[in-house]
């Protein structure tokens, strides 16, 4: 048995990282690889921090493409191959002429939660503009939503599987910069990324819409490293890249700030 409340101890994401506990010790008990559904960036970042300390088991994320935010977990003893080929998805397209009606990605999903499907087995969704959507599901959906899903807003669509190597996936936009600062604090640095002042980066970090490797951060005064993820709700995300210490002693930051 796993040592669960040692591993659930302080976890933001309680209820979905128990969860993977209880599906880990299947695959233990059983030999087999045992899928999650999808899970957000959030509980995604938590459940690989919480399960780096355990040599038992291994753990293989995957969204259908590398960007991709919602991706299902493949739990396997440590002793058994393991790869991203055995985490079960499939990629549906969702045709239609939008041109006279647009469909964001908020209606695009709502119209597949509307034929009564849940979140937990749908991935990703890919808007492609005028044309339609893409969309990552558990295999188990597919004939479901080929039948149910046949309009979003106005717009009548067809729903059909496709390949996932026919997935339209765009390279993030982003910006490369270095700043350098006084102090590695996150409002500092954060401030810099996203070309915003010091004192509205406080209001956020005091709202809880800012995450540092997706865990929600509050303080202000938090210490960043290279290689920290930090997001901002509706504002996107910023990479710390390498850190260098000047002559002056202050920091120099190289930065990435995806948009």
């Amino acid at each position: 048995m796993l040592p669960r409340e040692e591993l659930l101890k302080g976890v933001e994401n309680r209820d979905s990282v128990a969860r993977v506990i209880d599906q880990a010790e299947q695959a233990i008990k059983t030999w087999e690889v045992v899928l999650t559904d999808f899970l957000s960036p959030p509980e995604l970042a938590e459940i690989q921090r919480v399960f780096n300390r355990l040599t038992e088991v291994q753990l293989v994320a995957w969204g259908g493409y590398p960007q991709a935010e919602r991706q299902r977990i493949a739990i396997a003893r440590s002793e058994l191959p393991l790869d991203q080929s055995l985490v079960s998805l499939v990629a549906v397209e969702i045709a239609g002429n939008f041109l006279f009606d647009t469909a964001s990605h908020r209606d695009f999903l709502g119209a597949m939660l509307g034929t009564g499907i849940v979140r937990e087995k749908t991935g990703d969704v890919i808007v492609l503009g005028e044309r339609g959507a893409q969309a990552i599901v558990a295999p188990e959906l597919v004939e479901f939503l080929e039948m149910s899903l046949k309009q979003v807003r106005s717009v009548p669509v067809k729903t059909q599987q496709i390949e996932v190597t026919e997935l339209r996936v765009r390279e993030p936009k982003k910006k490369e910069l270095t700043t350098v600062e006084a102090s590695l604090r996150l409002d500092a640095i954060a401030s810099a990324g996203f070309g915003m002042s010091r004192s509205k980066m406080v209001d956020f970090i005091d709202a809880g819409d800012v995450r540092v490797n997706w865990k929600e951060v509050t303080q202000a005064s938090s210490q960043v490293k290279s290689g920290d993820l930090i997001a901002i709700r509706s504002k996107g995300r910023l990479e710390v890249g390498e850190i260098a210490v000047t002559k002056k002693d202050r920091y120099r930051v190289q930065l990435t700030r995806y948009v």
